[in-house]
Parts: C-alpha cells; structure tokens; sequence
C-alpha cells in the first residue's frame, strides 16, 4: 500500500502569501473558509504508515510536522527524540524545495537524495553543513531508473522511486552564476518523481514548464499525479501586479487556453490528478471561483495541506 499526505500545497511564499494584498490573500488572511491557507510545497509518503519520506523540504517543513499526527516523534522507552521521518528525496535546489533541510539539523539521521545538481548545490552552500553528512549521508539519485530507498542506516522503505528530468531551468537565485539563459527550460535542473509501494504508484512534479510527448506517454494510465499548478494563466502575475515574471520565465506551465496543463492533460488515461504548487495568485485556490470550477469539471482536485491519498 502506498500512503501520501499533502504537508504543503502552495507555491513559494505560501498562501497567504507574507507581504500580498491580493484578493486571494486577503481572504485568506480574514479566514474566508472559501480562501483556506496553504504552506509551501511538500509531500510526505510511506509503504507502512510508520517510517515517511519527504519529497522536499520546504520552507514551512516545522509548522507542517507539527501540524501532521504521523510526522510526530514517538520514541521507544527511555528515548527523548525520535522521528518517523527517514529519508527526504528532492526535485530541484530552488530555495522552497531544499530551505526546511536547516529545520532537520538537530542530529536526526535520514537519508538525502537529490540528482546531482541539486546535491551540487547544497555542497556549494556552507550553511547546509549543519545538517551533518556524517549523519545525513546525501545520495545520489540517478535518472530513468528505479532505486530503493533506504534510511541512513540502509534499511528499507519499502518505497521505489524513479526519478527523470521534466522541463524546467536553473534555480532562480543561480541564474546568473550558472550563465543559463534565464529564457529557456533546461534539462536535468528539474525532476519529477515516480513512487511505487505495493504494485502502485504516484508521480510528484511540482515544477514542470512542458508536457513533451515523451513524457506525457510516461505520465499516461497513471493511478495519481500530482501536477504543477502554479499559474492559471502565463502572465497572471504581471496583471496582478505581483511580479515581473510570466509562468514560462520562470519554468511553470500555466493551467489554461490550449498549451495548459488542463488541455495538455485531456487524452491521458490519469485516474487521479491533484494540482500542487499553487501561487497565491492562482485563482484556483478559491473553492468559489469559476477557474476552480473549470478544473473541477476536467478532473482536476487542487490539493490542500493535510489531505491524504491511499493507493
């Protein structure tokens, strides 16, 4: 059996977002149960309900353990810390996906996995030394091919992941000392993630600038995806005012019109799709609005913090 809990739904910056008055925002911030707030982006999975992986950590990651019954510590007799919580597997090195590992610095052993260039920069940045690689050992985490997950001490997990490159580009803040052109999706700088427990699986792609065919075929039949879901549309923040940035500059799929995430998705044979990484701009975040209507009727839930999948 494979077990997911949404710890986080929302893009950077969380819903409501710290310094927006956006209307999203404050209806949020005025407890509009129409409007319900959202951390940033993370999921948490097992094969026994006991030992949990995170599929990245995210700014949020204390206030979401605190707020998740299976994340809190139960130690044995006699044992003052504990954590269920045995291994985090990241999708990229952007600071809402890698910024909750200085949350986990307390002598907690776990395994962490990450591709090479996410790894690359954790050991670029001396601050990630306080979560001690002598007792966090960092994996390498190849792609387009399955890989038991292990703890820190190489138990098992129970849990398969694959992970494989998806469309995306550089970490934001490294744009100009990787050179990239701040333009173009790169391959390899993101991932999206396959994890299979039990003969089923889900797929985790939180950030995602294309659907290629390649790799809708590997999406199709799927039992459950959760899908970037930033933007509803491409310059959705540039009209609102809340940045300078369309969806495709900064690597994200907008949901809308016929080169969206909705459309994209139409003829795949997905029995669940759940929309993750949501920006406070994204209207699909009000349960009252007809763009959450929309998706509704295409087959799309949008996730929340604290819902629970069980394949």
């Amino acid at each position: 059996m494979l077990h997911a809990i949404v710890l986080g739904a929302a893009a950077g910056g969380g819903f409501p977002q710290w310094n927006s008055a956006g209307p999203g925002c404050r209806r949020a911030l005025g407890g509009d149960p129409a409007a319900p707030a959202r951390s940033q982006a993370s999921l948490a999975v097992s094969a026994d309900g006991a030992r949990w992986v995170l599929l990245n950590a995210s700014p949020d990651l204390r206030q979401q353990i605190i707020a998740t019954p299976a994340l809190h510590p139960r130690p044995a007799p006699g044992e003052i810390r504990h954590s269920p919580i045995a291994a985090v597997v990241l999708t990229g090195a952007e600071v809402d996906t890698i910024a909750g590992l200085l949350t986990l610095r307390e002598r907690h052993a776990f395994a962490l996995y990450g591709a090479d260039r996410a790894l690359a920069v954790l050991d670029a940045n001396p601050i990630f030394g306080a979560v001690n690689p002598a007792i966090v050992p960092r994996r390498t985490l190849p792609l387009d091919a399955p890989l038991a997950l292990a703890d820190a001490a190489g138990g098992p997990l129970g849990l398969t992941v694959e992970a494989f490159a998806v469309p995306g580009k550089v970490p934001l803040f490294m744009e100009d000392a990787s050179g990239a052109d701040p333009g173009r999706a790169e391959a390899g700088e993101t991932i999206g993630l396959r994890v299979s427990a039990g003969g089923r699986a889900l797929f985790f792609i939180p950030g995602c600038a294309a659907l290629p065919p390649d790799l809708a075929a590997r999406l199709d039949g799927a039992d459950c995806v959760f899908f970037d879901g930033t933007l509803w549309q491409d310059d959705e923040m540039l009209r609102a005012g809340a940045g300078p940035k369309t969806g495709a500059r900064m690597g994200h799929m907008s949901l809308d019109g016929p080169g969206g995430t909705i459309a994209a998705f139409a003829g795949l044979g997905v029995r669940r799709r759940i929309l993750i990484h949501i920006n406070n701009t994204n209207p699909v975040l009000l349960a009252d609005s007809p763009e959450r209507a929309a998706a509704a009727a295409a087959g799309w839930e949008v996730a929340q913090d604290g819902m629970e999948v069980t394949l």
